[in-house]
């Protein structure tokens, strides 16, 4: 399960990925319009329940045909496991429809496909995207994919765990060495998990981006080029390897355990120091457990970002339906539509003015660990056509680097040359 699957299950923490079928409906609205745009959209609830994302659209849908009786939408929505595909095949078959929300967007961008968002939105509306995320939808500096919901990652560690081991429950590790620290008096009193480190294939790239940014690496420079094996994330998967998983401070073979059943686990109380996000305070919450935030530890104090993931809309020329694209873009991520669905799924808004209504909402308090740290995040590349290969071989070998008799610098070599190849054969 990769990034977007924790966005998926954002409403119940663990939706199961049996049995998801497509959705779809006809957000007509009152009138039949002289447009109909087509929206195809990911499901963040359950399919069919009342959680589903269905529903929120097609209340969208309607309240946008009523205020613009010239347009209708039509909206069909699919589960995470199959929108991949489904949408896919739409746009290979020369049918694509004309707005999409997916995680992804960089390839069909460099193949023309895509309205820039600058011919979808007036000013305006461009300048109420929260600047990283407007730079994480550009390909070659031009923005082609609007952001849609976000979240960011902090330290989250079990306060009674905490107290168990003679630890501060009030006082999260800011350091490696803190967390290493920590992490050996969790062990001692018994804790089965100390630190919980998902390397396997649902997202290691993820927890090996968010270790690598706290000793200053990444896995691009400034100018996007990839720096996988850079010094720096060398000697991450270094310090990892020798002072987490070879004295044992982790769970078993961390390059095969999943970040969801980690964070199953800490909700049972069994982890003491992961990295989460907001599926796991729901998580936890549900659970009753007693536990606190921090930010993300770094080589020598608290690292200076964290890892931020989203979720993106696009709009396709196919159907030369422009105008209307723009108008319902525009409708959509107007504050009290955007901040509903954000509010709906416990995720973090993508706009000034819902980030700031989340600010003062009190009911969302525990959200806001993670809002602080969305300006200082750190994005994948998702602009770069090559990523999607990349991500993909990151997911399925970067935790043998951190592994015990691992070599992190022949590993992330391999990977640094898979990534060249994927970039020089794209260009």
């Amino acid at each position: 399960m990769d990034r977007r699957r924790f966005l998926g299950m954002a409403a119940t923490g663990v939706a199961s990925a049996a049995g998801m079928t497509a959705l779809s409906g006809c957000g007509s609205g009152p009138g039949s319009g002289d447009v109909t745009l087509k929206l195809v959209a990911a499901d963040y609830g359950n399919p069919g329940a009342n959680n589903s994302s269905k529903i929120y659209w097609r209340k969208l849908a309607d309240a946008f045909t009523r205020k613009h009786p010239e347009i209708s939408v039509d909206v069909t929505v699919y589960s995470w496991n199959d929108i991949g595909k489904k949408l896919g095949d739409m746009v290979d078959s020369g049918n694509p429809p004309d707005i999409a929300q997916v995680d992804s967007y960089a390839s069909w961008a460099a193949e023309g496909k895509l309205y820039k968002v600058s011919e979808l939105l007036p000013i305006p509306d461009q300048a109420e995207f929260l600047v990283s995320l407007a730079e994480a939808g550009e390909v070659q500096r031009v923005q082609y994919g609007l952001p849609f919901v976000t979240s960011t990652r902090v330290l989250m560690y079990n306060k009674d765990l905490f107290a168990k081991a003679g630890l501060d429950p009030d006082k999260p590790p800011e350091s490696w060495e803190a967390l290493k620290s920590a992490a050996r008096k969790l062990k001692q009193a018994g804790v089965e998990i100390p630190y919980g480190l998902p390397l396997g294939p649902e997202e290691a790239q993820g927890e090996a981006l968010m270790w690598c940014l706290g000793n200053g690496g990444s896995y691009v420079d400034s100018v996007g080029n990839y720096t996988l094996n850079s010094p720096e994330n060398i000697e991450t998967m270094e310090w990892l390897r020798d002072n987490l998983v070879v004295p044992g401070y982790t769970e078993p073979d961390p390059q095969r355990v999943d970040r969801q059943q980690l964070f199953e686990a800490f909700s049972a109380g069994k982890v003491g120091v992961l990295n989460g996000h907001p599926t796991l305070v729901q998580q936890a919450d549900k659970k009753g457990l007693a536990y606190g935030t921090g930010k993300l530890p770094g080589r020598d104090g608290p690292a200076d970002g964290t890892l931020g993931v989203g979720d993106w809309m696009m709009a396709f020329k196919k159907n030369d339906h422009r105008e209307a694209c723009g108008k319902f873009l525009s409708f959509v991520y107007e504050e009290k539509n955007h901040y509903a669905f954000a509010s709906r799924y416990g995720l973090l808004p993508v706009t000034t003015s819902a980030s700031e209504r989340m600010r003062k909402d009190k009911k969302h308090k525990k959200l806001w660990p993670f809002l602080d740290q969305l300006a200082g995040a750190e994005f994948y590349p998702v602009g770069k056509v090559s990523w999607t290969g990349t991500n993909a071989a990151l997911k399925k070998s970067v935790g043998k680097a951190a592994m015990k008799g691992g070599d992190p610098k022949a590993v992330l070599t391999a990977l640094q040359r898979k990534a060249e190849a994927a970039e020089k054969a794209e260009s």
